[in-house]
């Protein structure tokens, strides 16, 4: 099956939104303690990433072998995991590190695109 992914952070929260031809699913948490108001908006993204595509696993929306088009709604995002330039930030290559796990481990078809940060409708979910 094929979704469409949709993901955002901020300081306080993350949230994502899976869409598929027969469903769509939506989540939006409060960062865990030791994240809440200490990592930066982007570090933030990647937490989105990282658990929403757990979740949806857990949840068995996306299932082995799934194609999951990833919608990438910062530039910075889509040079690090569409084209693989490294950055500086511990804490987001060891993140990337879990996501690569999860998609080697489970056979995912993941396709980044980059998005202008208005179609990216996981973030009305933190602005409700």
């Amino acid at each position: 099956m094929e979704h469409i992914y949709f993901f955002y952070g901020d300081q306080k929260k993350i949230s994502w939104i899976i869409e598929n031809s027969q469903s769509r699913s939506e989540e939006s948490r409060t960062h865990a303690e030791y994240f809440y108001d200490i990592v930066t908006q982007e570090q933030s993204k990647y937490i989105a990433l990282h658990v929403g595509i757990f979740w949806g696993i857990g949840r068995f929306i996306i299932k082995n072998g799934d194609v999951v088009n990833v919608m990438l709604d910062q530039k910075s995002m889509f040079d690090r995991l569409a084209e693989n330039k490294v950055t500086e930030d511990v804490f987001i290559e060891r993140r990337i590190k879990f996501i690569d796990q999860i998609i080697k481990q489970r056979d995912l078809d993941v396709r980044y695109q980059l998005v202008d940060p208005s179609k990216n409708k996981a973030t009305k979910l933190l602005l409700s």
